[in-house]
């Protein structure tokens, strides 16, 4: 069923998009009949509780979408649950789209406060309407790309509200999955940049005035501006509407121009390091070591990627189960043969292992 949630906290969100909001959720066979068997409190049983965090420029609701030749989540979940594979569990599809093509499921000035949308509203809204087993031990969330980033990150920051997390090629290890991208990022920009290049003799000092301290010279606004004025993006402007909405993420500053700092020079590339610097404070692989009580508190972590991932986050994967080794930190990470794409197929594996942790 899809319901629609009237967000206090996404009010007045500095991007100005929707507060009132679709959430999607998927009630396991026997939800209304009454045939399955287990736990009951009230008038039937209750169940644990799954979040799908969906990647960039994806809402909750896709997830419910007809596929050719492969199944959506909700078809997925229930083969997995007839084959005995996991038991019922529901299944939650929130949206978190923005205009800037997504967010990363954290709190951000520049962006709005999803976190707290997803901890603060939609998980009291969730228990209060639905039979939940509503306690953390029995409620987790699960993610690809961006929404593995914030599974991960909400079992690091918030794991009073989740026991499990599920992370399937998640952003990390930021020095090869964003750092390496900033140059065609900064090429798409430079066509917006006050005054159109010219071939001849330039003074850099000249033109690199404004554009050097990590603040828009207005080339962003500009690009910002076109893009949303498109009904189709090129790649190259998809790319770097993502590298800006990450920026926006990890180094949102209220004082600069359209809320937010930029790691590189606009005109020359250099990377300015206190900027860069905020975006690490935001690695998962950086993380790990200070939030070692929560992730020691959770009922399980699962992290899994492609070894052959276009953006290269095999090495951020494999970076963060390091971290979590290191410490001693119970997970189980997993590697297959493919790409970061069309990999919905690896719910195969989590799902089930999720509801194992979670399951009364």
């Amino acid at each position: 069923m899809v319901l629609e949630f009237d967000s206090r906290v996404l009010a007045d969100n500095p991007l100005g998009d929707p507060k009132l909001r679709k959430i999607a959720v998927w009630l396991p066979p026997g939800y209304d009949d009454g045939t399955t068997r287990g736990r009951t409190t009230g008038r039937g049983r209750r169940y644990p509780v799954l979040f799908d965090l969906v990647g960039f420029t994806g809402s909750g609701l896709a997830h419910l979408n007809w596929r050719p030749f492969d199944e959506n989540v909700p078809e997925r979940a229930a083969r997995l649950i007839a084959e005995r594979k996991m038991g019922p569990a529901i299944l939650v599809f929130p949206d978190c789209f923005t205009s800037m093509g997504g967010n990363q499921y954290v709190n951000s000035s520049a962006v709005g406060r999803y976190a707290d949308y997803l901890t603060r509203e939609l998980i009291p809204f969730v228990d209060r309407e639905f039979r939940t087993l509503a306690s953390r031990d029995h409620r987790g969330c699960f993610g690809k790309s961006s929404g593995g980033y914030g599974a991960i990150v909400h079992g690091m920051r918030y794991a009073s509200h989740w026991g499990a997390v599920a992370d399937h090629s998640g952003d990390a290890l930021f020095d090869f999955c964003y750092y390496t991208d900033w140059p065609r990022t900064l090429n798409e920009l430079d066509r917006f940049r006050r005054r159109p290049r010219r071939p001849g003799r330039i003074d850099v000092r000249r033109d690199e005035h404004g554009a050097g301290d990590g603040r828009d010279d207005g080339r962003v606004g500009r690009f910002l501006e076109h893009v949303w004025s498109r009904d189709k993006l090129s790649d190259a402007e998809a790319h770097a509407l993502m590298n800006l909405a990450m920026a926006a993420t990890y180094d949102p500053d209220p004082k600069a121009p359209l809320g937010f700092r930029l790691p590189f020079n606009l005109e020359t590339g250099e990377i300015i390091p206190a900027r860069w610097k905020q975006w690490l404070r935001h690695d998962p692989v950086n993380m790990v070591a200070s939030h070692l009580d929560n992730l020691r508190s959770l009922r399980g972590i699962y992290v899994d990627c492609g070894w052959r991932d276009q953006y290269h986050l095999h090495y951020g994967a494999r970076v963060l189960s390091k971290r979590l080794s290191q410490h001693g930190i119970r997970h189980i990470y997993q590697e297959f043969d493919d790409t970061h794409s069309s990999i919905d197929y690896r719910m195969d594996v989590s799902l089930p292992f999720l509801y194992r942790s979670l399951k009364p």
